[in-house]
């Protein structure tokens, strides 16, 4: 089989005269508007047993059939990249993350990951992710540099997700963010789901599931703030998203902010990792020391550290 075909999709008069492509998006929660609109013109959806176009109107009882082609097969190949290792044992490893890397191959993308550098890098990978996926417990959006953590065994890589699943691991991002906050400190508890619309993005939406984002401000010139992030749950793009809705998105961030040419990618670290040794189960802790981008543009060290200092204080008085 080349196709994977869905019943048709029949029009119910609350939904007659959208278009065709929005009507899809809101119906479809794995397909982008962007994904249907190539699907429409490549002719792999059909009005009424016709091609059709991404404006078209919809009418009541109207039906839409889907038939998706099959992805190609990809083929994961070593690639001599470099990518810094904060810690290795033979159980797991912690690396750091550069700006503009894709974790894993996926949809356009079919080199120059993680996962192809880790192949090269790494004798030994878990394969509980599948043959994409090696050793891939966690994600960082692409533009996202940091702490990610590798498993080399499908035990460990198996512990370590029921960490992050059980909400055990601890999680510290560095964002630099616009405009100048009103509060220091504060909690961001609002529901993250997919956008009603815009389907390729993420929202506050009252129907999304719940999120929790611990903000504080650790520096702040007129041009930007420097925020430390604690996020206690893993929603997709949920930092980018609660910043953004509170009037202060992150820099550089043309999903969710504006695109700058001052900041050549979203200015999110990873900056540092919590979790119990998946073997030894002892606490562990990694950073990921601050990206060149984030120096140029004037975040002091010594801030960052005084931070790090105060937060293993705090952990050591509880």
């Amino acid at each position: 089989m080349d196709k994977r075909d869905i019943d048709p999709i029949v029009v119910a008069p609350s939904d007659a005269g959208q278009r065709l492509d929005l009507f899809l998006a809101a119906q479809i929660d794995r397909l982008s508007r962007a994904r249907i609109q190539t699907l429409i013109r490549s002719g792999h959806i059909l009005l009424n047993g016709s091609t059709c176009r991404p404006r078209q109107t919809i009418r009541a009882g109207d039906k839409v059939l889907l038939s998706e082609p099959q992805p190609e097969p990809i083929v994961l190949q070593p690639e001599a990249l470099r990518v810094p290792i904060l810690f290795e044992d033979e159980h797991f490893l912690v690396v750091n993350k550069p700006a503009g890397m894709t974790v894993h191959p996926g949809a356009g993308v079919q080199s120059g990951t993680l996962a192809n550098a880790l192949l090269h890098q790494v004798s030994n990978l878990s394969g509980i992710g599948g043959a994409l996926r090696p050793g891939v417990v966690h994600r960082l959006d692409k533009e996202t540099s940091g702490c990610l953590v590798v498993a080399k065994h499908d035990l460990a890589h198996l512990r370590l997700s029921n960490q992050f699943a059980g909400r055990k691991v601890q999680k510290f991002y560095l964002a630099l963010c616009a405009a100048r906050f009103a509060k220091s400190t504060g909690d961001i508890l609002k529901p993250i789901g997919r956008h009603p619309v815009q389907r390729q993005k993420m929202a506050v939406v009252d129907r999304g599931r719940p999120a929790h984002t611990r903000f504080e401000v650790i520096q702040e010139t007129g041009r930007w703030a420097l925020v430390l992030c604690q996020i206690y749950t893993g929603r997709t793009h949920q930092i980018r998203v609660h910043l953004h809705s509170i009037g202060h998105p992150v820099l550089g961030d043309k999903v969710y902010g504006k695109s700058s040419s001052e900041y050549g990618r979203q200015m999110l670290h990873a900056w540092r990792l919590g979790f119990f040794h998946p073997m030894a189960n002892n606490w562990l802790e990694f950073e990921a020391g601050l990206p060149d981008d984030f120096l140029q543009n004037g975040v002091e060290n010594g801030v960052v550290r005084q931070f790090g200092h105060r937060i293993g204080a705090l952990k050591q008085q509880n």
